[in-house]
């Protein structure tokens, strides 16, 4: 793997991330939803039967989605750093600090769901994504 491909290493660790709390979401969800007897109607929306289940059990869900949304940005930039070949270096370390704060992020919302907390470490992510994603429109057109 060239030096500039590293970058591919961070964005297969969020994608393992996010299967590990998809794996984690159903491993919480199936168990509640038979405990409380839950009955899948498809004439029911499903934000009414998942809101039945306890906060810590939709909090896996609620995490999942976001895994869904934001980091698609970060993937988008991270692929194309490794194509035009600059996935090295400073753009590897913040690709780097992105998955983890996400990690965090995760981890916060998860285990307590501390809103301000979890805000703060998104606010942060964010400036990282938003920061590599001005260092990739700089080296993509230049």
């Amino acid at each position: 793997m060239s030096s500039s491909a590293e970058i591919l290493q961070p964005v297969m660790a969020l994608l393992s991330w996010t299967a590990l709390m998809w794996a984690w979401m159903y491993a919480t969800r199936i168990p509640a939803i038979s405990k409380l007897g839950l009955k899948m109607d498809g004439n029911v929306p499903s934000s009414e039967l998942m809101n039945q289940l306890p906060p810590a059990v939709r909090w896996k869900a609620d995490n999942y989605n976001h895994l869904l949304e934001q980091p698609t940005l970060f993937y988008a930039i991270a692929l194309s750093l490794a194509v035009i070949d600059v996935g090295s270096g400073a753009n590897l370390l913040l690709a780097w600090a992105y998955v983890g704060l996400r990690v965090v992020h995760s981890l916060v919302q998860v285990l307590g769901n501390k809103i301000m907390l979890r805000f703060g470490l998104f606010v942060v992510a964010s400036l990282v994504l938003y920061t590599l994603l001005i260092r990739a429109v700089l080296l993509v057109f230049a």
